[in-house]
């Protein structure tokens, strides 16, 4: 059963990168919010199946809800950076450069927890860093549309944020491991090894669907409609007159629906993978989630690069499958 958790877990994330893309449009505002907002409320009910279906102390929820904040508040913020850069920049740019987090964590553990590099591991760390680096050294044409469609501010501000994601994705997984490597040493309260991953799972997504609350309340405080802008500009909209039925208007919001279904699925997934299998197949999912994306964000959003992005994003895969394979 781990590898059909793996597969169906790196198929899922790989299509909700695609549908992220699709659903986070540059000419809706508020796209990333409400995408923020139908992931944590997936999330939230996910959760809850988890609850009512494992071994997890209900009674110690609660503290363990607030001890865990550090590392929820690292992965939702991360996500939102993620959600909102790519309202304008390639998915092909995007996600090798998120999915890098992976080569920094092993240097987070090396400083904080005394944890040996191996020759290998750093060698592996460098070829990524040197994919990241060529990716943008020769993003010179995507950088001038961006400037010129988007003004300089907001060119940068969008092309930082797959960076953003990446170093918060790299602390939270950090966290991540000094919480939950052993239930006895772990900083969560009354936890097992059995319970120990649903736990922290149950923490992050509780808070991930609080967060959906809160930008929900925000989004009807500023009297934005949620289902009142269509992610197709062609399509006809409210304005236009056309009175729209419930099913049309969210079906006006499809992409970023299906993006959250696939996360979630994804999720529940990779748990029981990591609750079977060893923290090596987790990175390998990873890495196959980056690859899946890259593939899909060719065929079926049509993005093009230079073949010296192709090349340079050729060398983050080989940097991150030998992570991989090294059992970072």
């Amino acid at each position: 059963m781990l590898w059909f958790f793996l597969i169906f877990s790196t198929v899922c994330w790989g299509l909700a990168e695609i549908f992220y893309k699709k659903g986070n449009v540059a000419h809706e505002p508020y796209a990333h919010l409400k995408t923020t907002v139908l992931v944590g409320f997936f999330f939230g009910i996910y959760s809850l199946f988890i609850l009512l279906t494992q071994d997890v102390n209900i009674k110690l929820l609660p503290k363990n809800f607030i001890l865990y904040l550090p590392v929820a508040a690292c992965y939702i913020v991360s996500m939102m950076c993620s959600y909102y850069g790519v309202r304008y920049i390639e998915e092909s740019i995007s996600d090798p450069i998120e999915n890098t987090s992976c080569a920094f964590v092993p240097i987070l553990c090396a400083i904080f927890l005394k944890e040996h590099l191996s020759l290998k591991t750093v060698i592996a760390i460098i070829v990524v860093v040197i994919g990241i680096l060529g990716v943008g050294f020769f993003d010179t044409e995507g950088k001038e549309k961006r400037k010129k469609e988007l003004g300089k501010k907001l060119a940068l501000i969008s092309i930082a944020m797959p960076f953003c994601y990446m170093l918060l994705d790299a602390i939270g997984t950090f966290l991540d491991i000094y919480y939950t490597e052993d239930a006895a040493t772990s900083v969560l309260v009354g936890v097992t090894d059995s319970n120990l991953e649903h736990t922290a799972n149950c923490c992050y997504e509780f808070t991930f669907f609080f967060v959906a609350v809160g930008i929900l309340i925000y989004l009807k405080a500023k009297g934005v409609k949620f289902f009142g802008v269509n992610e197709d500009p062609l399509s006809v909209n409210e304005e236009s007159g056309v009175k729209k039925t419930g099913l049309q208007k969210m079906l006006g919001q499809r992409n970023k629906i299906l993006a959250a279904l696939f996360e979630t699925g994804g999720q529940a997934t990779y748990l029981f993978a990591l609750s079977e299998g060893t923290g090596v197949a987790a990175v390998i999912l990873g890495a196959g989630t980056v690859i899946i994306s890259f593939i899909l964000s060719r065929i079926m959003l049509k993005e093009k690069l230079t073949l010296m992005q192709y090349l340079f994003i050729a060398v983050i895969f080989v940097g991150i499958i030998s992570l991989s394979l090294l059992g970072v």
